[in-house]
């Protein structure tokens, strides 16, 4: 559409140049340069674009054509609705950057359309390929960074938690230990009638040294070894499986779970197994209450979950100031699970809950806190695609609820 004198433009501050100054500086610019209006009518075209539409000879009409061709179908109309439209395409062996901008005069839709050269398929793509190369190099070392930070996060929380969890590996090795003692001198004890049997055995009368058995049973006490020794061998027993448990738990925190794989897992057995790695640490000011629910296998990884349990766990602990109560309840949802920890303790402020997820914010004294656990726990619950709901009265208590897919999606 030509721009003439009684175009409303005409009436600003400057004149316009004429259509034909117009087009004589359209020859002079080396990108391609057409305007048209919404029919593919075409008032102004230079030569690179005549080139790129191969045009010599083809009436103006006609190119608004050719030009729907090149272009793909939604880019007028989104040109059209948002004023630009960009993208590349591939003309022959060259690939064209291309620019679209759109005004409406009178009703009356007018495009220019910008096209510009990348020399050389093979060049473009080598770029491509460059940059496509040093985003999975960030990427890259962006993950490697984060699994150091998880890794560091982990061992800094078991850190914290080392004194309490030698107590509670020291306390069954020590009845363990005791227990040992007293076995020794049961089997002392038992020796020492079994040899008086065997005396008796070899005697003549056997019967005549009745009295002296006897005697040594009553000396030995040999009546309540029978009844205290299969109680102290089942108290090693438990002792020696919960120092196990515990080695267990600590090697499932400690590992960094780079080679860790998705898998399905009972989440009650993960919670279980942090609250008895972290007890020593909560046992002494709160009472904790399990509402479990019946949950199917969920796929995750058990690792990465159990870390959260223990952050939301230990700042549920930290949150009562002397005594009080923990609920730890779990459930389903259609094709969700949820576990979550409530507890009564200060509560979160509004203005604190906005940045409770943000990294190295902590409401702890400077030293007793890194500022990283609840921001790796969000981390770790948006890569399992889940969330974690925060609901909190200053107060009365925090509760945090995490909501986990039974599935993960599909790639």
């Amino acid at each position: 559409m030509p721009i003439s004198d009684s175009s409303p433009l005409s009436n600003a501050l400057f004149p316009l140049p004429s259509a034909d100054v117009l087009r004589v500086l359209a020859e002079r610019i080396q990108d391609g340069m057409l305007l048209c209006d919404g029919n593919g009518n075409t008032s102004l075209i230079n030569q690179p674009a005549r080139e790129l539409l191969d045009a010599e000879g083809v009436p103006p009409a006609a190119l608004g054509t050719r030009l729907s061709e090149l272009l793909p179908p939604a880019a007028l109309v989104q040109a059209r609705s948002a004023g630009l439209w960009s993208g590349s395409l591939p003309v022959g062996e060259r690939v064209v950057i291309v620019q679209i901008y759109h005004h409406l005069d009178d009703g009356k839709d007018t495009y220019l359309v910008l096209f510009r050269h990348i020399n050389g398929q093979e060049a473009y793509e080598q770029e491509l390929q460059q940059r496509h190369a040093e985003l999975r190099q960030a990427y890259q070392r962006l993950n490697g960074a984060q699994e150091k930070l998880l890794q560091s996060e982990k061992m800094a929380s078991i850190g914290q938690l080392a004194a309490g969890v030698a107590h509670e590996i020291n306390n069954p090795i020590g009845y363990v230990h005791s227990n040992l003692g007293s076995l020794q001198e049961y089997l002392r004890s038992l020796f020492t009638v079994i040899e008086a049997y065997e005396r008796a055995l070899r005697a003549p009368d056997p019967k005549a040294l009745i009295p002296e058995i006897d005697g040594i049973r009553s000396r030995l006490d040999i009546d309540f070894i029978s009844r205290d020794l299969p109680q102290l061998m089942a108290e090693s027993r438990e002792g020696i499986e919960r120092v196990t448990r515990i080695v267990r738990d600590l090697k499932d925190f400690s590992y960094s779970g780079r080679d860790d794989a998705w898998k399905l897992v009972d989440l009650h057995a993960g919670l279980e197994s942090t609250i008895n790695i972290i007890w020593n640490e909560l046992k002494y000011k709160v009472t904790l209450e399990r509402n479990y629910g019946d949950l199917p296998m969920v796929e995750c990884l058990p690792s990465e979950l159990n870390q959260v349990y223990m952050n939301l766990l230990l700042n549920a602990g930290h949150a009562v100031a002397e005594r009080g109560h923990i609920v730890v309840s779990t459930g389903t949802s259609g094709d969700e699970v949820w576990v979550e920890f409530k507890d009564n303790g200060s509560g979160i402020s509004p203005e604190l809950r906005q940045r409770i997820f943000d990294p190295f914010f902590t409401t702890k004294a400077v030293g007793s806190g890194t500022g990283l656990g609840l921001s790796i726990s969000y981390g770790i619950i948006n890569k399992h695609h889940g969330r974690i709901d925060l609901d909190s009265t200053v107060g009365e208590g925090s509760c945090f609820r995490i909501t986990l897919p039974v599935r993960q999606p599909k790639s």
